[in-house]
């Protein structure tokens, strides 16, 4: 039986971002931006030698897959004192570091295309993606009506909707709730196996994998190279 929905991780999937070895750049400049904005607010209280000891510190994700967020991390590691650590400040300075990343964000060339011939063909579609050092989800909100992602999709869940990143149960689960369907009735498409093949699986979801780039050579089935083949093999939505 054809399948009812299909979803999609974010990047690497549906938009280009960075690749893996840019990180440490961007994450430099994602610090640089926020550090820049408390100096001149006169809330910088912390040495940049001490600044980068704890960016060190903080640069990694929960075994466990829980998510650690983002505001919790900037506030550690500028040392902010808690009188003065209102939504409003934590909000802001997410936005500046997530400045860097969102800059280099475009969609590929056969992403709306191909979601708009889904919905065509009356696919339920959605958007499940883990976030960048755990960013509000909010902020990935406005960042998919930005790209125009948002029209073309059912529902969009990241990983800090429910606490816990991918592979975690918790975000397809939530998924498919938010589109009333089974596990059964949907295919996940994404370019991470460890995200995005062990996750999904692990709930009953189909899940495909996408290599855009050609590294996955030894993956246990052959991964498509663009979104179009969903669209030329109809057995990936079967």
């Amino acid at each position: 039986m054809v399948k009812r929905a299909v979803l999609f991780d974010l990047g690497g999937t549906l938009v280009q971002y960075f690749e893996k070895s840019e990180f440490p750049g961007i994450l430099m400049q994602a610090i640089t931006e926020v550090q820049g904005y408390l100096r001149r607010e006169g809330l910088l209280n912390i040495s940049s030698e001490s600044m980068w000891r704890k960016v060190q510190e903080e640069d990694y994700e929960a075994k466990d897959y829980s998510v650690r967020p983002l505001e919790e991390r900037l506030a550690r590691i500028f040392q902010l004192d808690a009188a003065v650590r209102t939504n409003e400040l934590l909000m802001t300075i997410c936005r500046l570091f997530m400045k860097p990343i969102f800059a280099r964000g475009q969609c590929y060339e056969d992403s709306l295309s191909v979601l708009r011939e889904l919905r065509l063909r009356r696919f339920k579609t959605g958007i499940v993606s883990n976030t960048t050092w755990g960013s509000p989800a909010i902020l990935w909100r406005e960042e998919i009506k930005r790209l125009g992602l948002d029209k073309l999709v059912d529902t969009a869940v990241f990983c800090r909707d429910t606490g816990w990143r991918k592979p975690a149960r918790q975000v397809f689960q939530l998924t498919l709730r938010n589109l009333h369907l089974n596990p059964q009735d949907c295919v996940f498409v994404g370019d991470d196996p460890r995200w995005d093949l062990i996750g999904p699986r692990a709930v009953g979801i189909k899940a495909v994998l996408i290599d855009r780039q050609g590294v996955f050579q030894d993956a246990e089935e052959e991964p498509i190279k663009n979104l179009y083949e969903l669209l030329d093999r109809p057995q990936l939505l079967q």
